[in-house]
């Protein structure tokens, strides 16, 4: 069963895990609405559609032909993500009469695991144990859409940014993720004119923006120095464009997969320092289940949206 890390923290009993996935799903939008797979072992093998089974009219007394899907074959590995949170003695108990430190350095280490996963949701490519994310997976496919010409960038266009929510089948992405300079410019588009784009408050009070209905977010780690080359992204820095995801969550779509989930071990007192050390454990990585559940608009430059 999927499930997103807010509602595995309200089921956990353990009061500082519940704590530090309340941290994380602050810190990462991404990590919010993303669900997550439990799974045995450290790496699971599926089949990712790439064409349906082709079908046909007959007439009476045909020859019946028969059609077979095509399928590729994907290994999701476990990877490893986490670190240790040393306390000092000495600080914990001369000046924690304000505030535990205990929790203000759990709370940093959690943060800074939020930041590094949605790091390389975006542009991990599978090397140095870290996972695969979105550009690597896309590569060279056809879920993209450019919106520049050869290695220069243009402007957002609304054409475009529904012609890749279109890549994206059966029905609608659950989520749009930009960086926030991508919003701005989606905002001024929708203060100058009639726009698909929409605000609705959420159950917390913050203005979320929708465009023809779709949640849109922002990551801080999606970059506006991105270049692009022969018409798609090339490398996150060295240029001055940026891009848009469109993302379908679900066992058919993309989901995090995990085993035992986030953990939060008690090492105990240091040996070799007055210090308490925890360490923040999660084995975990992300799967790309279905072809057409995540597409991407890369090219974008500053100049103001258009239509």
């Amino acid at each position: 069963m999927a499930l997103t890390l807010t509602e595995a923290a309200k089921l956990s009993n353990d009061v500082v895990l519940a704590g530090v996935l309340e941290t994380i799903v602050k810190e990462s939008p991404i990590l919010e609405q993303m669900p997550f797979v439990d799974m045995v072992g450290n790496a699971l093998t599926y089949n990712r559609e790439n064409a349906m089974a082709a079908a046909a009219w007959f007439a009476v007394g045909d020859t019946w032909t028969e059609g077979t899907p095509t399928f590729t074959q994907v290994t999701s590995t476990l990877t490893i993500l986490g670190g240790d949170a040393d306390v000092d003695q000495y600080l914990q108990r001369s000046r924690s009469n304000v505030q535990d430190l205990s929790a203000v350095v759990l709370e940093l280490k959690a943060k800074a695991i939020a930041h590094e996963f949605e790091s390389k949701f975006i542009y991990g490519d599978g090397t140095s144990n870290t996972i695969t994310g979105l550009h690597s997976s896309i590569g060279t496919g056809t879920q993209q859409v450019n919106q520049g010409s050869g290695t220069t960038g243009a402007a957002l266009s609304l054409a475009n940014l529904d012609a890749m929510i279109d890549l994206i089948r059966p029905g609608k992405p659950d989520l749009l993720v930009c960086s926030r300079r991508t919003r701005r410019g989606l905002s001024a588009f929708a203060r100058a004119v009639t726009s698909p784009v929409q605000y609705q408050l959420d159950e917390f009070g913050r203005r979320v923006t929708f465009y023809d209905g779709i949640p849109l977010i922002v990551s801080d780690f999606i970059l506006d120095t991105e270049s692009i080359a022969s018409g798609r992204f090339s490398a996150s820095t060295a240029g001055a464009t940026t891009s848009i995801f469109a993302l379908r969550f679900g066992e058919n779509g993309v989901a995090g997969l995990q085993n035992g989930g986030l953990s939060v071990v008690d090492i105990g007192e240091l040996e070799t320092k007055d210090a308490y050390r925890y360490r923040l454990r999660w084995y975990l990585t992300v799967a790309f289940f279905h072809a057409l559940a995540f597409a991407r608009l890369d090219g974008i430059s500053s100049s103001s949206v258009v239509a």
